[in-house]
């Protein structure tokens, strides 16, 4: 069973950073081949996509979050991270990770979910 789990939420100020881990364990999952995202839910919100890595080392940002946030895998420890700079109170919400072969853009598109971590920005 293959499962995923989140870390490095937290409180930060206004303009603060923060760096989420997602790690994966599980006999049969390998992080080569697989897609990786990032989503984020913020109270009475919908999910809603932050980033996605491919496989091929692409990776791609909601626009609210570009030039901000930095996606990076290390496929050799099944782990991925979500480096997140000059965070605003918008950001606030739960991270999600999520891992799928035919990851996109969609909550759909992806076949593991952790189980978030609380991300709280605060001024």
């Amino acid at each position: 069973q293959v499962q995923l789990v989140e870390s490095g939420g937290g409180l930060a100020q206004v303009g603060g950073s923060l760096r989420l881990s997602c790690a994966a364990s599980g006999r049969t999952f390998s992080s080569y081949g697989m897609g990786w995202g990032w989503f984020r839910q913020a109270p009475g919100k919908e999910r809603e996509f932050v980033a996605v890595s491919w496989s091929a080392g692409t990776s791609t940002y909601a626009d609210s979050v570009k030039a901000r946030f930095t996606f990076s895998r290390d496929n050799a420890k099944n782990t991925v991270y979500l480096q997140m700079n000059s965070l605003k109170p918008e950001d606030t919400a739960v991270y999600y990770c999520a891992a799928g072969r035919y990851a996109g853009l969609g909550p759909s598109t992806y076949d593991y979910w952790g189980q978030g971590t609380q991300v709280t920005v605060s001024s």
